[in-house]
């Protein structure tokens, strides 16, 4: 095996399996197969260097004072190498032909002819990517869903204390804006809803969520939609940004123009979305809100010797966008494409955890608003509330604790 750190190398002899994208998706397949079968080849294709980082700690790394570099826990190449794949880093695949079983790939870096290589099988690993309305322009507002963009705010934000304004208070959303604020910015979180996690929980769970996050001296604009970002070009704030936004009403109209906010940076966490150029050329069944459709038991997608893993796939209707799923994913993944016996994979939704100091918020189930909700403990320190399915069955429940004071 050989590890190219340039990204187009020549049609691979033994195509063995090919694993589009270097997320923590894509290296727990690899990790998953190496445990089983040490020689088989397997090549790996990113558009970036590949290195493995865990992407939760995107929303923790700036008050922690952690770097990109402190989070990478092995280089692209390093981690190939140990793993005996070859990485083609910085590499695009632009083009997938089920029938002849190749992709063409092309440099991001070169300006080389694309280049076909072969597979046996195929994991399409390549993650989901910022939803981004047209009110917030990609050239003036941030995301924080990999590494490389991470590591561009931090700098920014390393000059002192400054204004961040956050779009979206959904899980993400709500852990960067507390994770900001203790590294000792300002920060006004902005959402459609009239309280953060308004798309998963019930408004008698999200209330006391938005409680505790003005408590903390969060900003908190519930009921409001942003119009404009444009970037000041003369007066006192040149340089700076300026957010327009306006507040709907109960039936989501705009009501009113509000003042606008004059801010030092916009992070966008309006929700992810897959790619569908890939699935499209290579024939494979694909849901526009949830992505690639797989088979429930073995990951295997319509097309054959096509599998997909992580944020990218769905089961039965659901998108699979988190983290503790994806050993069990990949250990099926590994056993179905070298021919062994397996059980098949239990889709099991994991237990969902904010990660915020401020309030205690744990979800089990397939948690969503809408719903016949039950409340079984109520008390100033604790909420506890079961949604009922149309057998009266529990399928999620919430546990939300009395915030814990955040030292200073």
């Amino acid at each position: 095996m050989s590890v190219e750190n340039s990204s187009v190398v020549a049609s691979n002899p033994s195509a063995g399996i090919v694993i589009v994208g270097a997320g923590l998706a894509g290296w727990h397949v690899i990790d998953a197969i190496r445990t089983k079968d040490k020689d088989i080849p397997i090549t790996l294709i990113t558009a970036d260097n590949g290195d493995r980082y865990h992407k939760p700690m995107l929303t923790m790394a700036i008050s922690q004072k952690k770097s990109a570099a402190d989070l990478v826990r092995a280089t692209g190449s390093d981690a190939a190498e140990a793993a005996q794949v070859t990485l083609l880093a910085n590499t695009h695949v632009i083009n997938i032909d089920p029938v002849s079983q190749t992709l063409q790939i092309a440099s991001s870096t070169q300006s080389e002819t694309p280049t076909a290589i072969s597979y046996d099988k195929m994991v399409l690993a390549m993650g989901a990517h910022p939803i981004f309305p047209k009110s917030l322009p990609k050239d003036l507002v941030w995301h924080v869903n990999h590494i490389e963009r991470f590591g561009q705010l931090q700098e920014k934000l390393a000059s002192g204390s400054q204004h961040v304004a956050i779009v979206g208070a959904g899980m993400v959303g709500t852990e960067i804006a507390e994770d900001l604020l203790k590294a000792g910015h300002q920060v006004t979180l902005i959402d459609l809803n009239d309280a953060p996690l308004s798309q998963m929980l019930p408004s008698k769970a999200t209330a006391r969520i938005a409680g505790a996050v003005k408590s903390q001296g969060i900003n908190f604009l519930g009921g409001y939609q942003i119009t404009e970002v444009i970037r000041i070009s003369d007066g006192n704030n040149i340089g700076k940004l300026q957010v327009s936004y306006e507040p709907l009403d109960a039936q989501n109209t705009v009501s009113s123009q509000s003042e606008p906010l004059i801010v030092d940076h916009v992070i966008a966490s309006t929700g992810l979305t897959v790619d569908d150029k890939l699935p499209a050329a290579a024939g494979v069944e694909f849901n526009r809100r949830t992505g690639i459709v797989v088979d429930a038991t073995t990951l295997r997608t319509n097309t054959s010797s096509i599998y997909a893993i992580g944020d990218c796939m769905s089961i039965n209707g659901v998108a699979c966008r988190y983290v503790a799923p994806l050993r069990a994913q990949a250990a099926t993944i590994a056993d179905d494409i070298l021919g062994h016996d397996h059980d098949g994979y239990e889709h099991k939704p994991p237990m969902i955890r904010l990660k915020n100091k401020a309030i205690s918020v744990m979800v089990t189930g397939v948690p969503q608003a809408a719903g016949n909700w039950q409340i079984t403990t109520e008390t100033d320190e604790e909420l506890i509330m079961n949604l009922l399915d149309d057998n009266n069955e529990v399928s999620a429940t919430v546990t939300i604790k009395a915030p814990v004071i955040l030292k200073s």
